[in-house]
């Protein structure tokens, strides 16, 4: 399996990489629910996914393994709109508010917004933790390795690397399905078709 899968030529919106977790519950399936919710939403273009990573929960205490991806999207949403958004997502899919450092079913970040800096009191751009995070690094590898990474030095391969040199939590690849269902055939089928047959 290629380690992305290209589902479209981005055209003229934003691009935006985005984060989707999952550590409570059948996570797969909260993944493709989250998924199918970008992928139908009117102004968003979903025009890649990664595949799906397992990782050692990062934080305070213990909790379960977290499933991750990543994905890019096309839209012309502003920052704080999109993030408004994810967070609906979330609350539908059921993440309860404050819920930061406790197992959660759904997790959507926004990791990167093109190339732009900027801070607010809901929103840094991009992710301040994206460079120092191995669960979220490896998906984003698997679609643009070659990206530089807005204010630091890096490319997410660099970024990469010196985080699988450091070590820390684990993360691999995960053998038990990916984001689109196996019975969807690239070129064969629409894509959302096939998620929407499993998100019923």
């Amino acid at each position: 399996m290629s380690p992305a899968l290209r589902l479209a030529d981005p055209s003229q919106g934003e691009l935006v990489y985005l984060g989707l977790g999952s550590n409570l519950g059948d996570r797969l399936d909260h993944l493709r629910r989250a998924l199918f919710a970008l992928a139908t939403h009117p102004e968003i273009h979903v025009t890649a996914i990664s595949r799906v990573f397992e990782s050692e929960y990062v934080g305070p205490g213990e909790q379960p393994s977290y499933l991750n991806a990543c994905v890019e999207i096309e839209t012309s949403l502003p920052p704080e709109i999109l993030l408004t958004v994810l967070k609906g997502t979330e609350d539908r899919h059921g993440r309860a508010p404050n819920t930061h450092w406790l197992p959660r079913p759904i997790d959507l970040d926004i990791l990167l917004y093109g190339d732009r800096t900027s801070r607010s009191q809901n929103l840094t751009l991009p992710h301040p933790q994206l460079c120092l995070r191995g669960f979220v690094l490896e998906p984003l590898h698997d679609i643009v390795p070659n990206l530089r990474i807005p204010n630091s030095s890096e490319t997410v391969t660099t970024a990469c690397a010196r985080i699988r040199r450091v070590g820390g939590p684990w993360v691999r690849v995960h053998r038990g399905g990916a984001l689109l269902p196996q019975k969807w055939a690239q070129g064969k089928e629409d894509w959302r078709g096939a998620l929407a047959v499993h998100c019923r």
